[in-house]
């Protein structure tokens, strides 16, 4: 199952007030949502009410979002604070730091963690999976990144940062 690319042109339309446009950014996030907040959160039923706040808020904020560029990164914050939220609610959510998110992380399987992995590299966004495998997998330079994506030294690095603090944060989950 693949990501849905919402268009610069849509998240725009929305972001000035148009509302079929704001319709159809909601219809069009409303997957990705569901995919990370399953992802993200301990329960199903935790991850539908995430779902569910997050396009709430998305429908109340999106004209305060500056950027198609930073729309991606905000909205799957705001799924992870409602993840995160839940869980305190329900008493579950626990801090784990990276010593012990390293040593979880080195006491399962060898085959259980490569599927892991996998899993974790395919629920992240296109935009931040591409720049992940190109630095981790594929280990080009950050420049050879920019050049290949057309984007900034700076973009790559923001998104390389914010792409392996959501893999770390769905293998340690």
């Amino acid at each position: 199952m693949s990501a849905t690319v919402i268009s610069p042109d849509l998240f725009e339309a929305a972001r000035l007030g148009d509302p079929q446009a704001i319709a159809s950014l909601l219809e069009t996030a409303q997957p990705n949502i569901r995919r990370y907040a399953r992802a993200t959160c301990r329960s199903s039923a935790d991850a539908e009410d995430a779902a569910q706040e997050a396009l709430w808020i998305l429908f109340r904020h999106v004209g305060t979002i500056r950027s198609w560029l930073a729309f991606s990164a905000w909205l799957f914050s705001v799924v992870r604070r409602e993840c995160l939220r839940l869980a305190r609610k329900a008493g579950l959510a626990t801090a784990i730091d990276d010593g012990e998110a390293e040593a979880l992380l080195l006491s399962r399987p060898e085959a259980d963690l490569r599927i892991d992995v996998a899993a974790a590299f395919e629920a992240l966004p296109p935009h931040y999976r591409d720049v992940a495998l190109m630095r981790d997998v594929k280990e080009m330079t950050i420049d050879e990144i920019a050049d290949a994506l057309g984007a900034t030294r700076q973009a790559v690095k923001a998104r390389l940062h914010r792409a392996r603090a959501l893999l770390r944060e769905y293998l340690t989950r």
